[in-house]
């Protein structure tokens, strides 16, 4: 027969209120049966401290009298130790279903690696690795070799490494080649360049911290080839082209593509350096999307030197990727900063992985994420729209109305910002409160989704919560949620 379980309480179990003595002590807690056997799957000094952390947090509501006597009961006060517990462990970084209409959401982790990346991090995350190791000769390696050739073959580049990420691509160019110059570290950029992107970095900034000098030339909308030449002298130490991927200036406009620009560098013996951004490596114009300009069209113009992201329209990990001439690589990838930028292993991985994608390029649609979501019929969305539809309304009901409607997405990620996406989805109206409540009814929604074991993300707009179905892959999770949700909103 079963040992009676020790009770935590003192005195009679009357109902009322809790008095100060029915708080245990923590090693009266830490006897009971269930938080023993918590103790055993988690281990004593983590449920020891939640277990002090949540007798504190009641203790002020016994004090003031808040608090019910059977909240104190072994099995609520079990029950809450296992709660603080599993909430200290629980991951910070959790999957999340993008209902935003933005494929490539910088908030939302960016680009979606493929099913080979993801293998790839594990089977070189599972045990030791070449990452600078030389195989065929036993000696020493470097981890550029592993992405290198790949990088040159798809882009007919010469020579190519990598940094962490594109800003500290451009940093590192800039800082290298500027350095490298005898005369001085004057970098020539035309003022319509000059961007911003995400966390208010600047070029001016970038040029600032590298330790060059930035010379604008030509006007916000207007710059011509003569402006470049007129302001290079001495101490220039090379041109640079930045593609303007998160805004758009129409009108009366002029500007010096690169094919124009290299003959002036290069006549000057300087090096022109591109900035893409977004570095598509596929002409994406062949699914109906917008042209991007693509790395292996800048080399082929003259460019010296490209940088662009690994985590926008290529579909890989966070990398800045470094394409071009062998003897301008050689010097970035010498410099001494280059260190500190370096990529580790595992976004190194899954670049490999993603980039081997690119030699078959007849099935990025269905290997890449990214693409195969930019690429969506939208038959097929506004199919799976209908499908969602009556139980979403059921779950609302009967406090808001659910509507199919057509929507206009966007890639993200300052790739091609003017450009909309036809797509399809879901509007969520709130039901009986005037104009004043209509954000409280809205947002109230909007947190309950968010509070869901696999959250979801949309946005509000028009007196409506959108929930745009282009990247919702997990239907089945979805939906399986709605009935949590209901009861969300219920309470």
């Amino acid at each position: 027969m079963a040992a009676p379980e020790e009770s935590v309480v003192h005195g009679s179990k009357a109902p009322g209120k809790a008095e100060a003595k029915d708080l245990p002590a923590v090693d009266r807690l830490l006897r009971l049966p269930a938080v023993a056997a918590l103790i055993e799957t988690q281990g004593h000094r983590l449920v020891a401290d939640e277990a002090r952390a949540l007798l504190e947090s009641l203790r002020p509501r016994v004090l003031a009298a808040e608090l019910a006597r059977e909240a104190l009961a072994p099995e609520a006060l079990a029950a809450a130790l296992e709660a603080r517990v599993q909430a200290r462990l629980a991951s910070r970084m959790r999957a999340v279903l993008n209902l935003t209409g933005t494929v490539i959401h910088t908030n939302l982790g960016r680009a979606l690696l493929a099913d080979s990346a993801l293998q790839q991090l594990l089977t070189m995350m599972a045990g030791p690795n070449n990452l600078e190791y030389d195989l065929a000769t036993g000696g020493r390696g470097d981890r550029d070799d592993l992405i290198e050739g790949l990088l040159c073959e798809l882009t007919g580049a010469e020579a190519a490494t990598v940094v962490n990420n594109n800003a500290a691509a451009v940093l590192l160019s800039i800082a290298a080649l500027a350095a490298a110059h005898p005369g001085g570290r004057e970098v020539i950029v035309s003022r319509g360049e000059l961007v911003e992107i995400g966390g208010a970095f600047r070029m001016p900034d970038v040029m600032a911290s590298a330790g060059a000098t930035l010379v604008e030339v030509g006007t916000t909308n207007r710059t011509h080839a003569r402006d470049y030449a007129g302001a290079i002298n001495a101490r220039t130490a090379m041109l640079m082209k930045v593609h303007t991927s998160n805004y758009q200036v129409q009108g009366f406009t002029a500007a010096v593509d690169e094919a124009t620009l290299a003959p002036i560098a290069h006549e000057h013996g300087l090096p022109l350096v591109s900035d893409l951004g977004s570095g598509a490596l596929v002409d994406l114009a062949q699914w109906g999307l917008p042209r991007e300009p693509m790395p292996q069209e800048m080399l082929a113009a003259g460019v010296d030197v490209v940088t662009f992201s690994g985590d926008k329209l290529l579909g890989g990990p966070q990398a800045g990727l470094i394409v071009g001439r062998r003897d301008y690589i050689q010097r970035i990838r010498k410099f001494p900063m280059k260190r500190a930028l370096r990529m580790s292993k595992l976004p190194l991985a899954a670049l490999e992985a993603t980039l081997r994608l690119y030699l078959r390029p007849d099935r990025l649609t269905r290997d890449l994420p990214t693409l195969r979501l930019l690429t969506r019929p939208l038959a097929e969305i506004e199919a799976q729209a209908q499908r969602l539809q009556p139980a979403l309304a059921q779950a609302l009901a009967p406090h808001y109305t659910v509507a199919v409607a057509p929507m206009l997405g966007q890639i993200g990620s300052g790739s091609l910002p003017v450009e909309r996406l036809p797509s399809a989805g879901l509007t969520v109206a709130p039901v009986g409160v005037g104009k004043r409540g209509l954000g409280t009814a809205l947002e109230r929604l909007s947190v309950a989704l968010r509070g869901l074991p696999l959250p979801v993300i949309g946005r509000i707009a028009e007196d409506r919560l959108w929930l745009d179905c282009r990247c919702l892959d997990q239907e089945a999770a979805f939906l399986a949620q709605l009935g949590p949700l209901s009861e969300a909103l219920q309470g």
